[in-house]
């Protein structure tokens, strides 16, 4: 199937908009008719372009309020039809969208509407043209797909279809449509939408969402017509209030990038994305003023160094399976990325089974690529992550061998220092919120992930939007946080970081309060939890008192929800970067998230608290 995409859903001017569209790979253009009239470019030096760029106008978007009218109103509705055959015929385009009618004052008799549409057909026909109607929620009579498919059937004119939006598609019209007549589909409309009402005209005019994004059956409705031999294109014709502030490149590619994964799930069983087998390790950058004060804070959780480069500037610390590297190197990726961003985590290294598949599926999904890294020389290849971070795809054959030969060991030191922290559970990362869906789409059309539906989360001054990737049973869990208001603690942590980036890294255990013991032996600076959250929890989940006591004395949250019980502690923010979690799983599935809002207005008290403030001294 060919891919295309309506100009109404890249932001921008029409010649910037078609470049980018492009670019990114797509061969046609539904184009909206308010992108054409607020141009200053004619419809044939735009037909021109589209020609020179490559791309193929299939479908101009352009008629509404036109059936159901009588007299002046009626004889208007054929002018306004008659110039939009004009402009196609310039810009060289055969099909032209009509949408329901929203008017109230219209007739409401179908066989009226299919009278006009004739007539209407009859026109577009004697100049080699087609129409395609299509259902809107917000019409005052055709409001279903199985409302227009059955008009466009009683009009019985060769120059008159159907075009199928799936925001529509309720498990109704999707039965339905393995009945219509694929001959008078002559137009179908891509979007997604977010657990919201099918037929919602809000949802879909100010919330629609790419392929994957929601949680629409889309790949069944491709399957549908590639059994039915659908030979069209699908379109994208995604309408946001938010990707309306994106760049019309970013908007193109992620456009291109599911339909693609969209395609590969109509057309196959077998899953193409990437299996992630653990998070190998993660990267910091920092520089000598910074480093100091992050390996003060590695060894208050228990980690220890293992091994130094064999010739840059680089540490490894370890615990149980968690591996941390540290680089101080005065060049390369890493620094660079400090001199931007100051002391963060820059990479994630993923255990891959092969890491030239996944560097072809990144290629074809138009994730950029980066090389050389730094950490491990040719070893390993890596993309471009949230903040122009990497993603370092570490093949599990070779993990053993690369940090051996990049690695020399350091003098052990002894164990009795750890925590009993075991493996990275989850992190946290925070991006803008009109890119949001697009890290989203990023995660899973890459590796075999699944999201959990999002969640709004309460900040003492605003609110942020969260949206959970968990791959592989819990071998991969990524927390998307995208503030909402300038002055949450996510709107904080992108002012001071220079961006988007890692804001918090949970470490596995398997038993939370013999790691609560040893670390505070260690000295970890821990949020201070309020008594009143503690009396709170007790109270909802019918907690022993023993229990909530002991939660009490080492400030340890809980939650619990069908699947099992959830133990975390939080560490103050170093540099009001990023902060750790230590969790225990007892078949929990979420991450902490009614736990949240304690935590953000524990972090926002130590806002400007010197880094030395303890919980038992006023918090002012």
């Amino acid at each position: 199937m060919q891919f295309a995409i309506s100009t109404a859903s890249v932001a921008g001017l029409l010649k910037p908009k078609l470049t980018a569209i492009a670019d990114a790979g797509f061969e046609a253009i539904e184009l909206a008719e308010s992108d054409l009239l607020s141009s200053p470019y004619s419809a044939e030096y735009t037909g021109a372009l589209l020609r020179e760029l490559g791309l193929r106008c299939m479908a101009f978007d352009g008629l509404c309020d036109f059936e159901g009218l009588t007299g002046a109103d009626h004889a208007s509705a054929l002018r306004r039809a008659d110039f939009k055959f004009d402009l196609m015929q310039d810009l060289d385009v055969e099909l032209l969208i009509v949408t329901a009618s929203s008017r109230r004052d219209a007739s409401m008799d179908d066989r009226r509407i299919a009278a006009d549409l004739r007539v209407l057909g009859e026109r577009a026909q004697a100049r080699g043209l087609r129409i395609a109607y299509e259902a809107a929620s917000g019409a005052a009579q055709v409001r279903t797909l199985q409302q227009a498919a059955a008009i466009v059937a009683a009009v019985e004119h060769p120059a008159v279809g159907l075009a199928l939006d799936t925001t529509l598609l309720d498990a109704e019209a999707l039965a339905a449509l393995a009945n219509f007549d694929i001959t008078k589909i002559f137009h179908v409309s891509i979007a997604d939408l977010a657990s919201a009402p099918i037929g919602t005209e809000w949802a879909a005019r100010h919330h629609g969402l790419m392929p994957g994004q929601g949680d629409l059956p889309l790949a069944a409705v491709v399957a549908t017509l590639r059994a039915k031999n659908f030979t069209g294109a699908l379109c994208l014709a995604v309408t946001n209030d938010l990707f309306r502030t994106v760049a019309a490149e970013r908007m193109a590619r992620d456009g291109m990038r599911a339909l693609t994964w969209l395609l590969e799930c109509a057309a196959t069983t077998a899953d193409p994305r990437i299996a992630v087998q653990n998070v190998e390790f993660i990267e910091f950058c920092a520089d000598d003023t910074e480093a100091p004060r992050l390996e003060h804070m590695l060894r208050t959780l228990g980690f220890v160094p293992v091994g130094r480069h064999r010739s840059k500037r680089v540490t490894r610390w370890k615990q149980g399976d968690i591996n941390l590297v540290v680089n101080c190197d005065p060049d390369g990726f890493a620094r660079s990325f400090d001199v931007t961003h100051g002391v963060a985590a820059c990479a994630i290294g993923l255990r891959v089974a092969d890491p030239a598949a996944a560097l072809l599926r990144a290629e074809r999904l138009q994730i950029a690529r980066h090389e050389p890294t730094v950490v491990v020389g040719d070893a390993m290849q890596a993309v471009l992550g949230v903040g122009d971070s990497l993603i370092y795809l570490m093949p599990t054959s070779e993990v053993a061998k690369i940090w051996a030969d990049e690695f020399e060991s350091l003098p052990a030191e002894a164990r009795a220092v750890e925590a009993g922290l075991l493996w990275v559970d989850h992190f946290t990362q925070v991006t803008r919120d009109n890119e949001l869906a697009s890290w989203v789409l990023f995660y899973l059309s890459m590796f075999r992930a699944e999201k959990t539906p999002q969640t709004d989360l309460p900040d003492p001054v605003g609110r942020t939007l969260s949206q959970a990737i968990d791959a592989e049973g819990g071998r991969l869990r990524v927390v998307l946080h995208a503030p909402q208001g300038a002055q949450t603690l996510a709107s904080r942590f992108l002012e001071v970081a220079g961006g988007a980036g890692v804001q918090q890294i949970a470490f596995g255990t398997t038993d939370i309060f013999a790691a609560a013991a040893r670390l505070e032996a260690l000295g970890i600076e821990t949020l201070p939890v309020p008594a009143n959250y503690y009396a709170g929890v007790a109270a909802e989940f019918g907690l022993s008192s023993d229990l909530v006591q002991r939660l009490a004395e080492h400030q340890i949250l809980y939650d619990r929800d069908a699947h099992g019980e959830y133990f975390q502690i939080v560490t103050r923010a170093l540099a009001k970067r990023f902060f750790f979690e230590i969790v225990e799983r007892r078949g929990y599935r979420g991450h902490g998230e009614r736990n949240v809002p304690v935590q953000l207005a524990a972090q926002s008290r130590f806002r400007n608290l010197p880094p030395t403030m303890t919980a038992e001294r006023p918090l002012g």
